[in-house]
């Protein structure tokens, strides 16, 4: 009898120990450089990812795979898809995913309704097929609140998201609204495009509501 129960204290052990029951889930934020931080200093402890790490807990490891510049659209100035950090997404195997690309796509030379859309089904299709089987949460982008370098709050609201809404409710997956929820913080947007680091903050603590 003795034996029996040692035998099968031993299996449970072994399966936990296989199993990676303690082990933190693995959040990859995938964005151009409202992500990545660009503006905020230092972005290793005021980016949003950084925040949303820290406001989700030790149960989550937050990866910023924010690139500066990059589009959804897979032939837009700068393709996130060409990015090292696209390639790092794999790599990383999350179980989370959180994508806000969009901003960058409104330029003139890059809109494009019907290549946003395929492009976005697209990355969705291929994120789905990392092992973990990720969950992913598709963002609606921040408001522009001046039209610089091309990038501008029309195309954002009457093309980037109707698209983005499109994307989710044909994939079955959760949408951020960082659109609505910062459209009166006008002011931690230093430069009308990028949030400072009050913004980055507010935009993790949206995100960590829709996650936790």
């Amino acid at each position: 009898m003795k034996k029996l129960i040692f035998a099968g204290l031993t299996a449970v052990l072994i399966s936990l120990s296989a199993c990676n029951c303690n082990e933190p889930t693995k959040v990859a934020c995938v964005g151009d450089s409202i992500t990545e931080g660009a503006g905020v200093w230092p972005q290793s402890e005021l980016a949003y990812p950084v925040v949303l790490d820290s406001l989700l807990g030790d149960q989550y490891n937050v990866l910023n795979l924010g690139r500066s510049a990059t589009t959804m659209l897979r032939d837009g100035d700068f393709p996130y898809w060409t990015a090292k950090e696209f390639s790092n997404v794999f790599a990383y195997e999350p179980e989370v995913i959180i994508i806000k690309l969009g901003t960058n796509d409104t330029k003139p030379q890059n809109w494009d309704a019907a290549k946003y859309e395929s492009s976005y089904q697209a990355m969705i299709d291929t994120f789905n097929t990392i092992p973990a089987n990720p969950q992913i949460f598709v963002c609606l982008p921040v408001p522009v609140f001046e039209t610089k370098w091309g990038i501008n709050d029309s195309t954002v609201v009457n093309g980037v998201i109707p698209t983005v809404k499109k994307i989710a409710e044909r994939n079955n997956l959760p949408v951020i609204d960082l659109y609505e929820p910062m459209l009166d913080k006008g002011e931690m947007f230093f430069d009308s495009i990028h949030p400072d680091a009050q913004g980055a903050a507010a935009m993790a603590e949206i995100i960590a509501g829709e996650i936790l």
